[in-house]
């Protein structure tokens, strides 16, 4: 498989990474001591993504959007994670582009296409991907949401988890039970203004890392809704997720992709800076034995993520792929930053560097979009076993 790039993706990169270096990720350190609970200064570099064109440019030219392929998108999205350093925000607007504006383009009907997708594509529509429970977690079919059918639609009664942009969403993909006699195949979907009566947000809460990115709760209260906000048809929720699911998993991470590769940079120049015992710490082979894997992980985290990209331009990227994507960049990530630590000695160990940020930031993903075990099983499913 050919992953060469064109001379338009290269520009395109290179434009990103310009505009991610000068415009974005400023008084990091300060915002993520501050936390997205505090304070909504991660909404300033949210607008300029969206004034650069972030968000439109998977979205198809009639709502708004450039028409890009999944290829480009996705490069364009990696060079947005070297230049901006604050995961955070890459990690949400990858949510907003797979999670929320997905499965409206490819399941919603045309109205509900003429009313989202516009505002999405310029930034100005928050979108949340309501699923996980607290009580449920993994065992995400299992959820206890329920929309009742009435005359007038439905009504939505339920609490949901650990969704990200809740706290500031616009509205939500929202999946529920509406026949408790189907098994998973009595969950639907749903889409649901934030103005409802009877949508509540919670506050963002406090975690580890990304913590520039808002996380929260949200429930539902006899929340009435039309019917005209079935996503889909009544019963197909499984199937919106599992589409979701192998657009948000092989993706989710591609902006960390760059962020291992500043990573990558940071600590081989570092490295030849650092003097230890009268030479450079990169002539030590337990350095450059750990820059040697860092690039190893990178090289192949880029191979599985353009591998997806191409193939689900093509229609045919499995949830196996997907997750194998998800599952190799995830811990990956994760090693890479903790070998960065080690390479930087006590700075490494420090906030002030923002060295440490990158492995708090990481250990996330081992967890959403479905857990580093999850993924696992998606896997040796696909084999059979």
């Amino acid at each position: 498989m050919d992953f060469s790039l064109t001379d338009a993706q290269i520009a395109l990169q290179k434009q990103t990474k310009e505009f991610a270096l000068q415009e974005l990720g400023q008084d990091l350190i300060e915002k993520d001591r501050v936390s997205a609970v505090e304070s909504m200064d991660w909404k300033q570099d949210w607008d300029k993504c969206a004034q650069f064109g972030v968000f439109a440019w998977n979205m198809p030219k009639q709502y708004g959007g450039q028409g890009m392929d999944t290829v480009s998108t996705i490069l364009a999205l990696e060079a947005l994670g070297y230049g901006c350093a604050d995961n955070g925000l890459t990690l949400g607007i990858n949510g907003q582009l797979w999670a929320a504006q997905e499965p409206i383009l490819t399941f919603g009907n045309q109205q509900q296409k003429d009313h989202y997708l516009p505002q999405m594509a310029k930034g100005q529509c928050l979108g949340a991907h309501a699923m996980t429970e607290p009580e449920h977690g993994s065992d995400s079919y299992n959820m206890t949401t329920r929309a009742e059918k009435t005359p007038e639609g439905y009504v939505l009664n339920g609490h949901k988890t650990y969704i990200g942009l809740a706290p500031a969403c616009d509205m939500a993909v929202v999946f529920a039970v509406t026949d408790p006699s189907a098994g998973q195949w009595g969950i639907s979907a749903f889409l649901v203004d934030a103005d409802t009566p009877g949508f509540i947000r919670s506050a963002p809460q406090q975690k580890m890392g990304l913590r520039t990115s808002p996380m929260g709760e949200l429930f539902f209260e006899n929340c009435h809704i039309p019917d005209t906000a079935l996503l889909g048809t009544e019963g197909a929720g499984v199937s919106v997720f599992q589409h979701t699911m192998v657009w948000e998993r092989s993706f989710i991470l591609c902006s960390h992709v760059g962020s291992m590769q500043r990573q990558l940079d940071e600590c081989i120049a570092y490295a030849k800076k650092r003097k230890a015992f009268g030479k450079s710490i990169s002539q030590y082979q337990s350095v450059s034995n750990r820059i040697a894997n860092m690039k190893l992980r990178l090289e192949t985290a880029k191979l599985l993520m353009y591998r997806c990209a191409s193939l689900l331009d093509k229609k045919t990227c499995t949830a196996s792929e997907a997750a194998m994507a998800n599952l190799h960049i995830a811990e990956s990530f994760v090693e890479s930053s903790m070998d960065a630590i080690r390479i930087h000695g006590g700075k490494g160990y420090l906030p002030e560097y923002g060295i440490e940020r990158d492995l708090r930031d990481a250990m996330g993903g081992v967890i959403y979009s479905g857990t580093s075990d999850i993924q696992r099983q998606v896997i040796v499913r696909m084999l059979g076993l």
